[in-house]
């Protein structure tokens, strides 16, 4: 594997430089005075930046690009081998590193680097820890997974000590970081296009585990099922949250405000209080994605007013939970979910939230997804009072599954519940602008372009 030298900086060529996480990377090389180019499909917020912090940026993807010839190419899980610059960096015997072993690189520059990972809440953990850290003098370099509006974007660029970044799952690109602090926040059946089974991914999660040196620290749910399968061989010190006391941080005394905002007070095993905390942001997940948050920086010696704070100063990241506006008298949140668990969450969450009918619009994501939980889909969308599906979006695949949004419907119709289909947004906006009253609630749902819809209806 190629090796960056950070003390002589080089010409580092993204493939995909305008994704969440490309980007963020790219941007760091940057302020370190790497030279950085890179394509995407088309123009974006994102490649505007980098283009006015100094890089070269190309839209549409072929050989010409690499004209400049860079020391390396940094590529993502979705080029394939016949990429057009792919296929030429190969031929001109470029280097290659994977997006995730660049960031494992990364991270060994840092003092402390810090890997969030877990199958949902990775972002809003991420995001949770970043503004404890930013309440003190600690200046941390973040790299989170989604748009954090407090940062300006999805990347900081801080000192030298602390590096926070979330730790994804997927194709196992978590086990070429370097981390001295982990979080698994849980661990669930997804990406299914890539693994086996839960068998499969828990050992992804074991590895991963397995990573952190002896000194140092994993912080883990101690409600996921058969802990000790991934714990049991670990050298480094291991912190537990979780429901109940068994665990070394667990919650009591749970109270809600008006919008479903959580407060509670955190204890240890033994029982003692340790404080009351209070979140701004809705639902029994996030209060456990803040538990984590909470344990990471009592490991870092963090002071308590700054952990709480942070939490009070967190209103949340880009597409979790986002009040984007009011239409006719009905309110529009956004929300990223697209695994069951997170809808359940995100549903339950809006059940405290001021409602009088919840209307959710849902696009599925991924056609293996969409096969492999559909049943599940089902009975999670069914907590909302109406449903509304708009077709799969289907990302990296293709249509050879024989599944579709009118098969869960019809899933979602054999239980009883309300639940309509239309095959483009237009449809849907225009049924909801006839059918949604004042006092509703509209959450629009999923990790594709489902959140034009409501960018659509405050425009109307």
């Amino acid at each position: 594997m190629y090796h960056i030298n950070f003390q002589k900086p080089i010409h580092i060529y993204f493939i995909g430089i305008g994704g969440i996480s490309m980007s963020g990377l790219a941007q760091i090389l940057l302020s370190e005075g790497f030279k950085v180019s890179g394509s995407d499909r088309q123009e974006s917020v994102l490649t505007k930046e980098l283009i006015s912090k100094g890089a070269s940026v190309y839209y549409g993807q072929k050989k010409e690009n690499l004209a400049d010839l860079p020391d390396l190419i940094v590529y993502t899980s979705a080029i394939k081998s016949d990429n057009p610059e792919f296929a030429a960096g190969k031929e001109l015997g470029i280097p290659f590193l994977t997006r995730a072993q660049l960031l494992g690189q990364m991270m060994k520059n840092y003092k402390i680097p810090i890997a969030v990972s877990g199958t949902h809440g990775k972002t809003t953990t991420t995001s949770m820890l970043s503004q404890i850290l930013l309440e003190t003098d600690a200046d941390p370099t973040l790299s989170i997974g989604g748009i954090y509006q407090n940062i300006g974007g999805n990347i900081r660029v801080g000192g030298p000590d602390y590096f926070v970044t979330e730790a994804c799952e997927y194709t196992n690109s978590f086990l070429s970081f370097f981390p001295k602090i982990s979080i698994i926040l849980n661990i669930e059946e997804d990406h299914l296009d890539f693994f086996k089974d839960i068998y499969d991914i828990r050992n992804s999660f074991h590895e991963f585990a397995k990573l952190l040196p002896s000194d140092g620290t994993l912080i883990i749910n101690g409600d996921i099922t058969n802990i000790s399968d991934i714990t049991n061989d670990l050298s480094c010190n291991i912190i537990t949250y979780g429901s109940t006391q068994d665990a070394d941080y667990y919650p009591s005394d749970i109270s809600f405000d008006e919008y479903g905002h959580p407060s509670f007070i955190l204890r240890c095993p033994d029982g003692s209080a340790i404080n009351r905390y209070s979140l701004c942001v809705p639902g029994i997940h996030n209060m456990y994605n803040s538990i984590a948050a909470i344990a990471a920086a009592k490991l870092l010696n963090i002071d308590e007013d700054k952990i709480q704070k942070g939490l009070l100063d967190f209103k949340g990241t880009d597409r979790r939970f986002e009040y984007k506006g009011e239409v006719n008298g009905f309110s529009i949140i956004d929300d990223y979910a697209h695994h069951p668990t997170e809808i359940t969450a995100t549903l339950q969450a809006a059940v405290n939230y001021p409602h009088k009918t919840l209307w959710c619009v849902f696009q599925p994501h991924t056609y293996s997804r969409t096969k492999a939980f559909l049943h599940e889909f089902a009975n999670a969308l069914t907590l909302a009072d109406k449903i509304i599906l708009a077709d799969i979006y289907a990302a990296r695949e293709k249509d050879t599954l024989g599944i579709s949004s009118v098969t869960l419907q019809k899933e979602i119709k054999k239980l009883g519940h309300e639940c309509y289909y239309f095959p483009s947004f237009e449809e849907i906006e225009n049924f909801i602008l006839k059918n949604c009253t004042k006092g509703d609630l509209l959450i629009t749902m999923g990790a594709g372009d489902v959140v034009k819809i409501g960018d659509n209806l405050l425009k109307k």
